[in-house]
């Protein structure tokens, strides 16, 4: 009885750490995987898996959980007012500062749009109040001369990446 339990155990053990390893594996696989700029504008789902991992990859030493804003970019009146939304969104962060050792992003389909919610939203930021703060625009090189001159006076250290 002894050698049987004994062997039940070895094989559901066995088993285990198989299964395991298989997991790890496509975790691997999954975690490799790139998401590649999506061509619609209307592809939201598409859009933040890419805008996050653009994020990801420019987080340096920043530990604590980024401030992300998907601006989206279709022109009818729902995306307007979820871009209005978004504005507010920036608005008050900005007002209200962030930490240091904190980082805010901003990027969508439309660089322009993104570029003009960053620079409407650091206008009223008080100077050196970024101060140790990551601020990352995802957009067009066309578009980064003027956030950066919104949010360097802000003091904050200034990311540009481009789609």
């Amino acid at each position: 009885m002894r050698k049987f339990l004994f062997i039940a155990a070895a094989a559901l053990l066995g088993t285990l750490s198989l299964s395991a390893c298989q997991k790890s594996n496509q975790g691997e696989t999954t975690a490799t995987a790139k998401a590649e700029r999506p061509s619609s504008a209307t592809d939201i789902k598409g859009w933040q898996a890419y805008l996050t991992q653009i994020v990801e990859a420019n987080m340096g030493d920043i530990t604590n959980q980024p401030y992300v804003y998907f601006v989206p970019g279709a022109a009818d009146p729902a995306t307007n007012a979820t871009v209005g939304r978004v504005q507010g969104q920036l608005n008050d962060v900005v007002a209200a500062t962030v930490l240091p050792g904190n980082m805010v992003a901003a990027g969508g389909p439309v660089s322009a749009t993104t570029a003009m919610l960053m620079e409407n939203a650091f206008k009223n930021a008080a100077k050196g109040s970024f101060k140790g703060v990551v601020v990352l625009f995802i957009g067009d090189k066309a578009d980064e001369a003027a956030v950066r001159a919104a949010v360097e006076p802000s003091g904050a250290t200034f990311k540009f990446a481009q789609m």
